[in-house]
């Protein structure tokens, strides 16, 4: 198995992140996130590289754009043993990132509350989340993608 360099993580269920997190840095993991669930590890005393720092461009849109960047999208798409692949990530600077641990708002909840208002159900409509386990999907050869926090120790065994 290649050394993983970079994971990602962005979670609306933040149960274990710290243990998580501070294992993967243990193993010399770049930790990359956003908002609350950097804050969090941050907090917790881990170091973490904002999304917005390693692309270098700012979230936007009070939040709604964050990790929709070609360096965090070619960094889990590139297929790391296709040549023309790592050509143009080198040619763009563009770095791997092998883990991808994302789950989504929790928009069911959400609306379900009587007080939600229109407005509140339309900021639930997770937009990043779901291209990022997409794209970490179309690339399960190179990336480890993990949705529920019950998975974390395994992924650390492996």
């Amino acid at each position: 198995m290649k050394k993983v360099e970079r994971a990602l993580i962005s979670l609306t269920d933040k149960s274990g992140i710290e243990e998580f997190a501070r294992a993967l840095t243990d193993l010399g993991v770049e930790i990359l996130s956003t908002g609350g669930t950097a804050k969090k590890m941050r907090d917790a005393g881990i170091t973490v590289t904002d999304v917005s720092e390693f692309t270098g461009f700012p979230e936007m849109l009070n939040g709604r754009v964050k990790t929709r960047h070609q360096l965090v999208h070619g960094g889990i798409l590139n297929q790391r043993e296709n040549s023309d692949h790592q050509r143009q990530c080198k040619e763009h600077g563009i770095r791997d990132i092998d883990i991808v641990a994302v789950n989504l708002y929790a928009f069911e909840k959400t609306v379900a509350d009587p007080d939600c208002s229109l407005a509140d159900a339309i900021e639930n409509i997770d937009i990043g989340g779901p291209t990022l386990l997409r794209a970490s999907a179309k690339n399960f050869i190179d990336v480890t993608v993990i949705v529920d926090p019950v998975d974390n120790e395994q992924v650390l065994a492996e």
